[in-house]
């Protein structure tokens, strides 16, 4: 638990953004959020075999966020252990990869992104709530309110966790390099620099964390595109040089 706490802690200070927002995800790959909609276990499934680099052995349970990580046998067949956790344990399949790519690249989630995430955990709480009371009380408005909420609560279950998909669908597309070479990095100008009044530092030149789960020796994957290198880049001088 401690583990988890000091995670969620290391994560409130990540400095790269997502590729696309929740909010414009349909609109950056319409398609795939459909997909994402319609077959939503099959795009987890692809989804986290990618993350992984196509590479099955590295494969955990729940990406090792859980308690049941390491312990289900995934070692011999990682394939059916995944097709398990998807079909199983769909929301912890999705929020896992996230963790996996934020852990990754430092990738830090927006508080509009995080309120859409706890506008659906709110409603789905609400609903069980309403359903436990109507089977309390026993009133048929309740049990009819109940039925609404639920209904409402499923439709933003499934609306957010395909945005989610593409959003992964979309950052690992900028991983690979689908979007096109990316320019090169520049020393950006001394008014770019971060401040303590922003309330958001640039992204640049932060160090990329080791993907979560990598076993000793392993080589690093492939340098991703369109993401910052090591090295905070050192400040123009404020004043110019006396000749």
């Amino acid at each position: 638990m401690d583990k988890n706490v000091e995670k969620m802690q290391v994560r409130q200070g990540y400095r790269n953004l997502w590729h696309t927002d929740l909010i414009s995800t349909i609109r950056a790959d319409t398609p795939y959020c459909c997909f994402a909609v319609w077959c939503a276990p099959c795009a987890s499934y692809l989804l986290r075999k990618r993350a992984l680099y196509n590479d099955m052995s590295r494969y955990t349970c729940c990406a090792g966020y859980m308690p049941c990580s390491g312990r289900c046998g995934e070692s011999r067949c990682p394939e059916f252990c995944l097709c398990t956790e998807v079909f199983l344990c769909f929301g912890n399949s999705v929020a896992s990869t996230r963790f996996l790519l934020q852990d990754e690249f430092n990738i830090q989630t927006t508080q509009c992104d995080n309120c859409i995430i706890g506008f659906m955990f709110c409603l789905q709480q609400l609903a069980c709530i309403f359903s436990l009371v109507a089977c309390i009380v026993g009133s048929d408005e309740l049990r009819d309110a109940s039925q609404v909420l639920n209904i409402l609560a499923d439709l933003t279950y499934c609306t957010v966790c395909a945005c989610m998909q593409t959003q992964h669908k979309i950052e690992m597309d900028k991983r690979d390099g689908k979007f096109g070479p990316q320019p090169m990095m520049a020393v950006p100008p001394v008014q770019q620099m971060s401040r303590f009044n922003q309330p958001t530092p640039p992204p640049v030149g932060y160090p990329s964390q080791p993907a979560y789960g990598q076993p000793y020796g392993y080589p690093p994957p492939p340098q991703a595109q369109g993401y910052p290198p090591a090295g905070y880049p050192q400040p123009a001088p404020a004043y110019p040089l006396n000749h």
